[in-house]
């Protein structure tokens, strides 16, 4: 081979070293592109919750700011309904009166939050939250709020929640009566407020 064929030659292995050079490097910017596209996606979706997320628990706002006094509300959270009732003054005072018509009036055994104490069983005694499942079998019951209803006891019952199912009956605090098939209170879920009008359930509240 003369000077010049092998002159050639090494130009043209040399132009071919670069061009895989070039592509390599390509190739490697190519990948590492796509490995920084597949780690943020699924990094920023986590950022939001899922739907399966929202079902293991996430937390759920609820503006309350609109409920009436003596008015009820469902909000679902964890794929169950939580009853939100905004009791009256006169509700609220005629708790303490029922004690010894119910099973656990000071809610020694109910499944609530250390922070939730006394009658009223809430942050805030105008607003009582509790998931609506009646701790017997796990039925719905209904909101019964009016005053002396005969079919529930009339003089003793000062409104509250009647389970269809099985007849258990729950006050306005969802404590549970003597004489019914429920053993518990109304479980009341981890829950906060973010200022006077946002509940706020999953989320417990800070306690000082």
């Amino acid at each position: 081979m003369s000077e010049v064929e092998a002159g050639q030659a090494a130009d043209a292995g040399s132009a071919s070293d670069q061009t895989r050079r070039r592509f390599l490097t390509m190739a490697t910017t190519g990948v590492s592109a796509a490995g920084v596209v597949g780690v943020a996606v699924p990094f920023m979706a986590s950022w939001n919750p899922s739907e399966k997320a929202k079902a293991a628990g996430a937390p759920v706002k609820a503006d309350i700011s609109k409920i009436e006094p003596g008015q009820m509300v469902v909000v679902e959270w964890r794929g169950k309904p939580v009853y939100v009732l905004r009791r009256t003054p006169e509700q609220v005072a005629g708790l303490p009166s029922l004690d010894d018509n119910l099973k656990d009036p000071n809610s020694d055994t109910s499944d609530q939050p250390d922070y939730i104490s006394g009658a009223p069983r809430s942050l805030n005694e105008e607003y009582l939250v509790v998931v609506g499942l009646c701790t017997h079998l796990g039925c719905a019951p209904k909101f019964r709020p009016e005053v002396g209803a005969a079919d529930l006891g009339g003089d003793t019952w000062l409104g509250g929640f009647f389970c269809p199912c099985h007849g258990s009956k729950f006050d306005l605090a969802g404590r549970v009566y003597k004489g019914v098939p429920a053993a518990d209170n109304l479980m009341i879920p981890p829950y906060s407020f973010e200022g006077d009008g946002v509940l706020v359930i999953g989320v417990d509240t800070e306690v000082a």
